[in-house]
């Protein structure tokens, strides 16, 4: 709070949020502390697993998306 990283990466997400959830996890708070010692934020899993920080890939995320939507056809 402000987080201009973490807007930045969800503007650039914008364009395919219709092909995955968006999941935010606001590691402020007590429950998420575990997360907040972890990671400098952002941080982007993608299906349980770390894809990428600070700054969206999105050549990265278009691979692994796309991997993942052709698994489950």
């Amino acid at each position: 709070k402000p987080c201009p990283l973490c807007d930045e990466a969800k503007e650039g997400l914008e364009p395919y949020k219709r092909r995955f959830i968006l999941q935010e996890v606001d590691i402020t708070l007590p429950e998420n502390s575990a997360w907040y010692n972890k990671y400098d934020i952002p941080v982007f899993h993608l299906n349980g697993k770390f894809l990428m920080k600070h700054r969206v890939d999105i050549q990265k995320f278009e691979d692994k998306l796309r991997k993942l939507e052709l698994q489950s056809e």
